[in-house]
């Protein structure tokens, strides 16, 4: 297991509030391999960065994930499913081409094809 400083790649919420005074609630973003999502597994309570780094690698850290990431939890909102549908979704699948059913247009070039064929044909270009 690495040390915290290594593995845990970001903390974000130090900057803006200055030194952490006491004990402050930490949410942590687990990100299991490299080119994944972060995604939220928990939270920790420590009196400071190093101190939630530490706390944040021997309580989600066991299973080597790739990256950790911290926030203090104040800097951390919900949304609602209304809030979601307002401003769309992070479903960002139009981008992948796989995603187009492009059997229907294939015919139609196809079809279009034979047409075109057929027509030079009959005048003799062919």
């Amino acid at each position: 297991m690495g040390r915290p400083q290594e593995r845990v790649s970001g903390v974000y919420g130090d900057e803006d509030a200055g030194p952490v005074d006491g004990e402050t609630d930490w949410e942590v973003f687990k990100q299991a391999k490299a080119g994944g999502y972060h995604e939220h597994c928990g939270d920790v309570t420590a009196d400071g960065v190093d101190a939630a780094k530490a706390a944040a690698d021997e309580a989600y850290g066991e299973d080597d994930p790739n990256s950790l990431w911290l926030v203090q939890s104040r800097y951390v909102g919900e949304i609602t499913d209304e809030e979601v549908a307002f401003g769309g979704t992070t479903n960002k699948a139009y981008r992948f081409a796989q995603t187009y059913n492009v059997d229907p247009a294939a015919e139609e070039v196809a079809a279009s094809e034979t047409e075109q064929i057929e027509a030079e044909r009959q005048r003799g270009d062919s």
